[in-house]
């Protein structure tokens, strides 16, 4: 589990976006506002690291910020795998076993910088950059869902190289992201609050929905469209709105009625 994503902050967010993150996704996912628990539960253990220096410097540490180093699991995708476990590489001890060692191979970084369209469609892309052999071209695919900081080490993706590539993904002016969640907030008027009414929204794979503002909603309710948020090939997220209420400049003379209308009934 990835403590930034979690709440959704960049590496570098300040003490204080990380309280606002935080604040603003407890509000959504507290078991009290009928919030799931374990989702309660993983982004407060992710506030009580981030938000205490030490242990947010430990957190910090290598170990945490690059996938598999003391860890256990597979690394690599297009052009092969290692295997890893506690920081040992198997392959090394395989060579050793069987008469021959593995010479040591360069290994390149790169940033791929991605929108938030990109990390929901996936796709490819084609990355230069020179290498001590001269210019490479390479053509690597764009993980769907990608979290923003994730690394992955490509294997003999260049010849007798190693490749590691760190994705980030550029802040949204619509969406806001936690894990495959994706948050938005929505101006809605007062007066139809009251009455209720309806909304167009467009989610991230441009589809419009029809989104059901029932009469009586407070401010500040959470609205959940299930499965439009982003996925990772097995797992979907869903899109929050957060209703965020005005008061319009003008009032339509029919929902003054309406709103009378219904006062008047409930006395």
């Amino acid at each position: 589990m990835d403590h930034y994503n979690t709440l959704g902050v960049d590496r570098n967010a300040s003490q204080e976006e990380i309280k606002q993150a935080y604040r603003r996704l407890a509000n959504i996912h507290h078991p009290d506002r009928g919030g799931d628990t374990a989702k309660f539960q993983e982004i407060q253990s992710a506030y009580d690291t981030l938000s205490n220096p030490q242990k947010k410097a430990e957190y910090d540490m290598p170990s945490h910020g690059f996938p598999n180093q003391g860890g256990f699991g597979f690394t690599g995708f297009p052009g092969g795998f290692s295997f890893h476990t506690g920081g040992i590489n198997i392959d090394d001890i395989f060579g050793q076993m069987f008469g021959h060692q593995r010479h040591h191979m360069p290994t390149y970084k790169t940033i791929v910088t991605l929108t938030l369209e990109q990390v929901y469609s996936g796709g490819d892309q084609v990355l230069s950059f020179v290498t001590n052999n001269g210019p490479q071209t390479v053509r690597i695919d764009i993980p769907k869902g990608v979290e923003n900081g994730h690394q992955i080490r490509y294997d003999n993706l260049i010849p007798n190289a190693h490749l590691i590539v760190e994705f980030r993904v550029h802040d949204h002016q619509k969406f806001q992201r936690t894990g495959l969640t994706l948050i938005s907030e929505i101006d809605v008027s007062v007066l139809d609050l009251i009455v209720g009414t309806t909304i167009d929204f467009v989610t991230i794979s441009g589809k419009t929905f029809n989104v059901l503002i029932k009469p009586k909603t407070q401010p500040g309710t959470t609205l959940r469209v299930n499965g439009q948020g982003l996925t990772n090939g097995h797992s979907t997220g869903d899109q929050l709105l957060l209703i965020k209420p005005f008061v319009p400049d003008k009032i339509d003379n029919d929902i003054l009625m309406s709103i009378l209308h219904s006062k008047n009934k409930g006395n």
